[in-house]
């Protein structure tokens, strides 16, 4: 113990003797400082002490050391990168008269010439030479001018992007729109890069923004006023606009960029932390494929349960009973068949791969065997196991390495900080809906819900305080849920107006009850809209009429968008050609993913980068946005929200 104890001081002392050298500062945390109290005694950022600190973002130690800078990178970063732009305009104005005798062989431009005054300026103080030509003994008035010069600011200046910086973080810093900074740079990239020479406003350093990472921030969306506002975030104005001074003279605008408390992201998943590049709601989708620079060679490995060693090759008939009857093959060799179209695709966009594929045999003692028996220290990223123990498994053994590893379509696996859970979770997609709801104040709202689903009813009563409640009838005698209400129970809280009815459950039989008595109800004067937070296969069954579904216009959030059929889209023909059949969902998520992390390695330094360089992409059914967690790796946290219309699943649009 002694000796790792020493082998650690040693590393410090070297540490923080290499840290002196290029003029840092060393700083012990004393018992009650905050990251906050130690900047503001140094006259730095927040900012500055984590990025040469990062375990200090988890827990602030009494003891621990820091390392501080002498100057803050922020103010530094704010002001060189631009370079500001003036306009030089000379004006003259008439002093006085000097008298001149014409001599022998003189003309106007030695005249000119001699006194440093324009032909034109003698002729129009001596009108007759504009009939007459200039004779010896004329006698002229040459004027004598005063100059004066002014600067006059122009209105853009030239900036140099940061690394890390996006579009709407350099919106934010000089108050614009997104929309507007691409206006001043037609020819801007969906993404830029660390470097590169933009047009901004021609703004005083110190008008310019800083922007802090102990801070969320959110895009104003089309129409959305105070009040909207307050009911999303829980804002009242007078908290916006002291975060945001510009707000009590500007107003609210359409994609301003407003600062909001960090911890609102906790109630709200439309407002995006810092380290995300402000996902989903501040973010444009990054298109990748326009971006591919990097022509080095991509490893990527990827491990899925294809369990070869079940399926008996030599019987045909074998191999498709064992494909038919086990769900997880279904759902691997569906995966697969994305997967190997995206690398075609990739390869033809000019990227460089070299692909590895394991068969983990659904077991973890194979993924453990893969990982000892194969080199990952050059992988770029992993892609799989596709259940989450094996999954797991692959995390933690790669971890030390600090080899990103996507999880593919499991709700459920452990964040380590190599980790990245490609499918949004329960809570995100719950979030969506209920803020979609919550954002329209003419809303009545009703919950219906079976004795299973209780929970989640009670868990929507509190977020919509006046919401009416409709359970689902018992037996009498065994107070078994019989799913079932009758059309008494729902005329009594539906009401002339906009309602929404929240259906909880995982029963088709209700599913199918429910909205047929709705559809009924649905008269002149009365609109009802049918939503759940849980999409299941209940809602998807036989039993239930899509007609009425699409009449409630039944609305529900989603991971993936559905892909119309009659998209021409390349992927959907391609897939067809080569497999004669349509892709389901898991063969276009297989494509989507693969998409995205090859395209995030090829336009990024590496996966962890890409997330702020690319804060989020978006594919054929799936976007991607994720977010660092506090303690761990990353989660996408897009979701979609999705509405029956005319017979229809499309995307609601916000």
């Amino acid at each position: 113990m002694k000796k790792i104890i020493y082998i650690l001081s040693l590393l410090l002392f070297f540490t923080c003797a290499s840290v002196n050298a290029q003029k840092y500062n060393t700083h012990r945390v004393k018992s009650g400082e905050t990251l906050e109290t130690i900047a503001k005694d140094y006259k730095v950022s927040t900012t500055d002490i984590l990025k040469l600190n990062p375990d200090a973002k988890e827990k602030l130690r009494p003891n621990a050391i820091l390392i501080i800078p002498n100057e803050s990178s922020e103010a530094v970063t704010s002001v060189a990168p631009v370079q500001t732009a003036q306009d030089t305009i000379v004006e003259k104005t008439f002093d006085h008269y000097i008298k001149h005798k014409t001599k022998r062989k003189e003309t106007l431009f030695s005249i000119s010439k001699e006194y440093n005054v324009e032909i034109e300026d003698i002729k129009k103080h001596n009108t007759f030479l504009y009939a007459n030509n200039l004779r010896k003994g004329d006698k002229l008035q040459i004027p004598v001018f005063k100059t004066v010069t002014k600067y006059i600011k122009s209105k853009n200046a030239t900036y140099v992007v940061q690394p890390k910086e996006g579009k709407w973080r350099i919106a934010y810093k000089y108050g614009i729109t997104v929309q507007e900074l691409e206006a001043l740079n037609p020819n801007m990239p969906s993404m830029l890069k660390p470097g590169q020479t933009i047009n901004v406003p021609n703004l005083e350093s110190n008008k310019v923004k800083t922007f802090d990472e102990q801070y969320s921030y959110y895009k104003v969306l089309p129409k959305e006023g105070f009040y909207r506002l307050k009911v999303k975030l829980g804002l009242e104005q007078a908290d916006l606009e002291r975060l945001n001074p510009e707000l009590t003279t500007t107003g609210l605008k359409e994609g301003m960029i407003l600062k909001v408390p960090l911890d609102t992201i906790a109630n709200n998943t439309t407002i995006d932390n810092s380290q995300s590049n402000g996902i989903d709601n501040v973010s444009e989708i990054v298109q990748l494929s326009n971006n591919v620079t990097d022509s080095s060679t991509k490893n990527i490995a990827v491990m899925l349960p294809f369990t070869l060693n079940k399926i008996n090759t030599d019987s045909v008939f074998d191999s498709k009973s064992k494909i038919k009857n086990d769900r997880t093959l279904g759902v691997t060799l569906d995966f697969y068949s994305g997967v190997l179209i995206a690398l075609d695709s990739v390869k033809r966009l000019g990227v460089n791969l070299k692909v590895d594929v394991y068969d983990t045999q659904n077991r973890l003692s194979e993924v453990s065997s893969i990982i000892r028996n194969n080199d990952f220290s050059n992988t770029h990223a992993v892609i799989g196991p596709l259940l989450p123990n094996n999954f797991n498994t692959a995390a933690s053994a790669l971890e030390q390495d600090n080899i990103p590893i996507i999880s593919p379509v499991v709700k459920t696996v452990n964040i380590g900080r190599n980790v990245f859970q490609s499918r949004p979770n329960d809570a995100d997609l719950k979030s969506k809906i209920i803020d979609y709801f919550k954002a329209d104040s003419t809303a009545q709202i009703i919950i219906v819900s079976d004795l299973k689903r209780k929970a989640s009813s009670t868990n929507l009563k509190n977020k919509f305080a006046n919401a009416k409640l409709v359970n689902s009838r018992l037996d009498k005698k065994t107070q078994k849920d019989e799913y079932f209400v009758v059309e008494q129970d729902l005329v009594s809280v539906i009401k002339p107006g906009n309602n929404v009815v929240f259906l909880e459950t995982d029963n088709a039989g209700f599913v199918s009850n429910v909205s047929s008595l709705l559809n009924g109800l649905q008269v002149e004067g009365t609109k009802i809209t049918l939503a759940t937070t849980n999409e299941n296969k209940a809602f998807e069954h036989d039993e239930v009429d899509n007609y009425h579904l699409s009449n409630l216009n039944f609305t529900y959030p989603s991971i993936s968008k559905m892909l119309n059929s009659e998209t021409n889209n390349s992927f959907v023909k391609e897939y067809k050609e080569k497999y004669n059949i349509s892709p389901n969902a898991y063969a276009i998520r297989g494509f989507d993913l693969t998409m995205d992390v090859v395209l995030r390695l090829a336009t990024s330094q590496d996966l962890y980068q890409s997330v702020e360089d690319a804060p989020m992409t978006s594919y054929i059914e799936n976007k991607f946005a994720y977010k660092k967690k506090l303690f761990g790796g990353y989660y996408n946290e897009s979701v979609y929200l999705v509405q029956y219309k005319d017979l229809v699943i499309e995307e609601v649009k916000q």
